[in-house]
């Protein structure tokens, strides 16, 4: 039976969550800025899909999402915090790539901008493409330090377990923590995708606590690998970082 990506992933922002309160608040930061920004689009009387691009992103389990980092939805299911996380995800590429495109941040004269995609509705494959590549990336920001040893091994199977996945998932996340860095299969996959890249760098980000040298150079270095300027990284660290505001269109 293959493994459903949507599941996995889903376990394992919930063990983040568990294991990591800086990784925790920034996806509650960015959350609560994509629910006020839903909210606003709404009231307005705009759809989502003029705005955004869909109104999956709305429904996609971003609300699930946030249940779960303030601890009142435990009975949110792993593939729902999984859709959640990759609605949360397609929201903020989007606006970091609208907003690299307007100005709300300044690319260096010698980089060329990168272009912000007209959506288009993921198929069920392609979804489930997009969650392994973002759970790969996620994996290699937790190993970007060199520093996984058995204990933490140990944390994180217990975290993976705790929230649901089966042994099957825990034994593919614990041969890829234990495995080479998978930087160029990632590169690979984000090819004219520039959507795609905003998500990994943005995922890579909420899953560590980017407190060492290594970690940021580990982000610099991916970064520039999948092509995003420092317009792009730079609206991605603000969405993370804190005010709802930032999202406003």
């Amino acid at each position: 039976m293959a493994l459903d990506f949507m599941d996995l992933l889903g376990s394992m922002v919930q063990g983040t969550m568990t294991s990591s309160p800086a990784a925790s608040s920034r996806m509650s930061n960015a959350g609560n800025g994509i629910q006020d920004l839903l909210g606003s689009l709404m009231g307005a009387g705009q759809t989502v899909t003029q705005k955004v691009g869909g109104d999956n992103l709305a429904a996609g389990g971003i609300g699930a999402l946030l249940g779960a980092l303030m601890g009142n939805s435990k009975s949110t299911t792993a593939n729902t915090l999984g859709g959640g996380m990759m609605g949360l995800l397609g929201m903020m590429a989007y606006k970091a790539l609208r907003g690299s495109m307007s100005g709300t941040a300044s690319a260096a004269p010698t980089q060329t901008r990168t272009q912000a995609p007209a959506y288009v509705q993921p198929t069920p494959q392609q979804q489930a493409t997009d969650a392994e590549i973002i759970l790969t990336a996620m994996i290699d920001a937790a190993k970007a330090d060199g520093q996984i040893d058995s204990d933490e091994l140990n944390k994180i199977m217990g975290n993976l377990k705790a929230s649901g996945a089966g042994q099957e998932g825990v034994n593919y996340v614990i041969k890829k923590l234990q495995g080479p860095m998978e930087t160029a299969k990632i590169v690979a996959a984000v090819k004219g995708r520039p959507e795609l890249a905003a998500e990994v760098y943005s995922a890579s980000l909420m899953a560590i606590e980017v407190d060492t040298d290594a970690e940021k150079r580990y982000l610099d270095k991916l970064a520039k690998a999948m092509g995003l300027n420092s317009a792009v990284i730079q609206n991605i660290e603000r969405l993370t970082s804190a005010n709802s505001q930032d999202f406003v269109c």
